[in-house]
């Protein structure tokens, strides 16, 4: 199984990516089963006129592209805030085998903050989750840009 470490700190490398486009630093990495980087993205919502080019939705279709398929069973994604409601539901639809994510997102976050889109029952896919996992260097991330915006 991928370090969980690891696999946000790539993401992190993803999300100060963004920063020089203007975008959100939010950045997310796909890793195969045996723990291979197959995709990685950050948001790309700006520079693409997207509402849905968050990073984790670009990682996935990336993912899927490299695979050959939508199905991503066994893998991980890593990304560096808590999924939004969109992205969960993304998560949930690929088969993703485990979630990891670094900071938590009280405002719109659907993998325990407001909702558990990713853990409901309900639903006939549930990664592992993995939450927490440099979050400190996640959020102050964000906290800077957004600090630089006011």
């Amino acid at each position: 199984m991928p370090d969980a470490a690891a696999a946000v700190r790539a993401a992190l490398v993803e999300a100060r990516a963004a920063l020089e486009l203007g975008e959100v630093p939010i950045g997310a990495v796909v890793l195969d089963p045996s723990g291979t980087l197959i995709a990685s993205a950050h948001n790309e919502r700006e520079i693409g006129d997207d509402p849905t080019a968050h990073a984790e939705v670009v990682a996935l279709r990336r993912a899927g592209e490299a695979l050959g398929s939508w199905r991503l069973d066994g893998c991980t994604l890593a990304v560096t805030l808590e999924p939004c409601t969109m992205c969960a539901g993304a998560i949930v639809l690929s088969r993703i085998g485990r979630l990891v994510f670094g900071a938590w997102d009280p405002k719109a976050g659907a993998v325990g903050s407001l909702w558990d889109v990713v853990r409901d029952r309900r639903l006939n896919h549930r990664p592992e989750v993995a939450s927490g996992i440099c979050a400190d260097e996640c959020a102050a991330l964000l906290a800077d840009f957004f600090a630089g915006k006011r």
